[in-house]
This record gives C-alpha cells, structure tokens and sequence, in this order.
C-alpha cells in the first residue's frame, strides 16, 4: 500500500502551476466576505433595537428653578424661608 501523503503531496505541486498564483494580487476571497457580511448584519440589528429602545424613552426634563420667573428678585427665597 503506497503513502498517501506521498502522493497527496505528488498531486498539490502538479496543482500549483495551474493555479498561477500571484503574489501581487491579494484579494479577500469568500472568506472575508462573509465576515463582512456577518458584522454588517450585527451592526444592523443593534442599530434597530437601539432605535426601538430609545423610542420607549419618555424624558420630560424638570424645568430650571433658576429661571422661573420672579426667581431674580429673591420672591422664591422669601417664600420658603
């Protein structure tokens, strides 16, 4: 029974040739596509579900007691104290 790694390896140098390999020319093949893919995909959904999140916000902010009126002529001061 002959090595298999032999002619495995026997095979693969006979194949090289063909597949003229260009070392100048990288591209990032399927692989890096769908890695692409993936983490637009991710990006995608934490972008929805932070719009839905922030849509059930209901913020009313307390208005500034500094800017009441009659606040500058110290009438709020004299009320409470």
């Amino acid at each position: 029974m002959p090595d298999m790694s032999a002619s495995v390896s026997l095979a693969m140098t006979h194949l090289i040739p063909l597949a003229e390999f260009d070392k100048n020319k990288v591209t990032p093949g399927v692989l890096g596509f769908v890695v692409f893919a993936v983490m637009a995909l991710a990006v995608w959904a934490l972008m929805k579900s932070m719009n839905r999140h922030m849509g059930r916000i209901d913020f009313k902010e307390a208005p500034d007691p500094a800017t009441r009126p009659g606040a500058a002529s110290g009438e709020a001061k004299a009320e409470r104290g």
